[in-house]
């Protein structure tokens, strides 16, 4: 069993940068991709970025490339989402999933969809100011 934690939300101005944190527990995340996703109010919740067990696999949504950068500390249980160019329509609640059904998987774009996880942290919420 996987118990996930996010942090480092908050109130930003647009134009600036935060950083999420997933922190998880047990000993076996190191070989499980994970994602972030995002759910604004009254709008479904929609992927953000993927990365592989060994970080050798990412993927973006084409609305944060260039601006979002997704990675994962393995010696730490710790995956991470840099967040910079903060604009108002990222304001929403961030959420890390942890697909810990298949190990060591190569990645790809089958991890874009939600469906595929099995665990989910609670979320943080992340409000940009125009």
């Amino acid at each position: 069993q996987v118990q996930l934690v996010e942090s480092g939300g908050g109130l930003v101005q647009a134009g600036g940068s935060l950083r999420l944190s997933c922190a998880a527990s047990g000993r076996t995340f190191s070989r499980f991709a994970v994602g972030w996703f995002r759910q604004a109010p009254g709008k479904e919740r929609e992927f953000v970025a993927t990365i592989s067990w060994s970080g050798n696999s990412i993927y973006y949504a084409d609305s944060v490339k260039g601006r979002f950068t997704i990675s994962r500390d393995n010696a730490k249980n710790t995956v991470y989402l840099q967040m910079n160019s903060l604009k108002p329509e990222d304001t929403a609640v961030y959420y890390c999933a942890s697909d810990t059904t298949r190990t060591y998987h190569s990645g790809g774009p089958y991890y874009t969809s939600g469906a595929v996880y099995d665990y989910w942290g609670q979320g943080t919420q992340v409000t940009v100011s125009s």
